[in-house]
């Protein structure tokens, strides 16, 4: 992989997860961190098909980065059986709101602030999204980010993808 560059922006342009998750391993394999990132990055936006930067889709790009670390963790593909029934029974922003107003926060949220991704949390999608809660929920979920350390008000905002 030694034009890295040429190769993120082919990964800016693909649609198809295979692709995607093929040039995360040649890129694990590589050593290639800035490819194995944008690709990872690529997928986790083109795997919800949900409307982009909806907090339904912020919410699945949320699911399917953990659920993408977890399975390359384990070695085999995790799913998040219980979050994704909770959502049939009450919706992603019903989730979201109980996560932010849980007493302590869940293995997610603490795997993505290690992994530095505190914008992929259900508190980060609380705060872009904070005209569908009400004013506790979204304190709830400033404060667990503040209190792990994230600047909210630099946190980015999801890219859309253009295709």
């Amino acid at each position: 992989m030694r034009d890295s560059a040429k190769i993120v922006a082919m990964i800016a342009a693909c649609d198809d997860p295979d692709k995607l998750r093929q040039w995360i391993a040649n890129a694990k394999r590589g050593r290639a961190k800035d490819v194995e990132e944008a690709a990872f990055r690529r997928l986790i936006e083109v795997l919800p098909k949900e409307q982009p930067g909806s907090v339904e889709h912020d919410f699945w790009r949320t699911v399917h980065a953990f659920e993408h670390v977890l399975s390359e963790e384990r070695g085999k593909t995790t799913r998040l059986a219980r979050t994704r029934q909770k959502v049939v029974r009450v919706g992603e922003v019903e989730t979201l709101k109980d996560w932010a107003l849980g007493t302590k926060s869940t293995d997610g949220f603490a795997t993505l602030i290690e992994r530095c991704m505190p914008e992929l949390t259900g508190e980060a999608i609380v705060l872009r999204h904070a005209d569908h809660f009400d004013a506790t929920v979204v304190e709830a979920a400033r404060k667990r980010l503040e209190e792990a350390g994230v600047d909210t008000a630099s946190l980015p905002a999801p890219a859309i993808p253009t295709s």
